[in-house]
């Protein structure tokens, strides 16, 4: 489950620049290439967050697609899994997007 890996780097930092205020809400983006449960995540992340600044914050994960492109037929397709095939059968392709985690915003007092 690396979830929760990627759950605690995204506390650490979150804490990090809250500089001792208190997190309310933290707000994802998630590429869907990069194979994270939203439901796994919103457990991991309400364990990481006892005890710190964030403790009892609200997590909004957006997950996004990811786009790729057929170096085949040229074709530009979105991927929303680790299979990377063109529907054209291409499995010469190029990933664009997906692979991504951003911390968008986070609410402070």
């Amino acid at each position: 489950m690396h979830e929760m890996a990627i759950t605690q780097s995204v506390v650490d930092a979150v804490c990090e620049h809250a500089a001792g205020r208190r997190v309310h809400s933290v707000k994802l983006e998630v590429g869907e290439l990069c194979a994270v449960v939203p439901d796994s995540m919103q457990f991991c992340f309400e364990l990481v967050t006892q005890g710190t600044v964030a403790d009892g914050a609200h997590l909004d994960v957006d997950m996004q697609p990811g786009a790729a492109h057929c170096r085949t037929c040229q074709r530009q397709f979105e991927l929303h899994d680790l299979i990377l095939l063109c529907p054209c059968g291409s499995a010469d392709v190029e990933v664009l997007a997906g692979r991504d985690l951003r911390i968008l915003s986070m609410e402070v007092s």
